[in-house]
């Protein structure tokens, strides 16, 4: 005697992928706002960090011009060459190199205790893996705007002011200071996934759709 066997009907399917369409339609936006405020939050906080850096490490030298190339800072780019994308550092250069910032130069990552220097390619485990934000985000551009366009770091001072354009300063006299707010864009696939506001004077770092955070 031959037994019934049990399988789905076709209505059965379709319901079946109906349901799984709505949880995937539910999850997928939900995924792609917590990879948003992750992104976010990680570079509010060292943007905050490097701050905190220089407040607690004052390189005022009244008896060195360049002094002013020293700040603590933080900055942007993209490694295009190495398919690696972009990236982020944190340091201070101590012997005055203009624009870059040798890996012995670069601020602990205090959760990991590696570097935070975005000058190598992905995968380095010399320095700490948060610094590949182009493919741990997606992050394909970052625009600069405001007091800091065309600009793709931005340091600070002993009190916390906002600088930029310090990099090849000859004089201390503080004009490097930033003198309107500084907007970044962080841009996934021609989209802008947030804002980032850092405000002159206090320093003050936030998301423009999250003001108050």
């Amino acid at each position: 005697m031959l037994q019934n066997k049990k399988a789905f009907t076709m209505i059965e399917a379709v319901m079946a992928i109906v349901v799984m369409g709505i949880i995937a339609a539910v999850a997928i936006p939900r995924l792609e706002n917590d990879s948003r405020q992750e992104a976010s939050d990680q570079i509010l906080s060292d943007i905050r960090y490097t701050q905190h850096l220089a407040l607690t490490d004052d390189v005022t030298n009244p008896d060195n011009n360049e002094w002013q190339r020293h700040f603590w800072r933080i900055q942007f780019q993209n490694m295009v060459a190495s398919g690696t994308g972009w990236t982020y550092s944190i340091g201070s250069s101590r012997d005055a190199g203009g624009t870059n910032i040798d890996l012995s130069e670069a601020a602990i990552d205090p959760l990991d205790g590696r570097p935070i220097f975005g000058d190598r390619t992905y995968g380095n485990t010399q320095v700490s893996p948060k610094v590949f934000i182009g493919r741990k985000y997606g992050i394909s551009n970052i625009d600069f705007r405001g007091g800091c366009a065309g600009i793709q770091h931005l340091g600070f001072d002993h009190i916390g002011r906002p600088h930029i354009s310090f990099t090849t300063s000859a004089a201390p006299d503080y004009s490097t200071i930033l003198k309107t707010p500084c907007l970044i864009d962080f841009i996934r696939d021609g989209v802008n996934l947030f804002t980032i506001q850092i405000n002159p004077e206090t320093g003050y770092a936030f998301r423009t759709d999250q003001p108050n955070m």
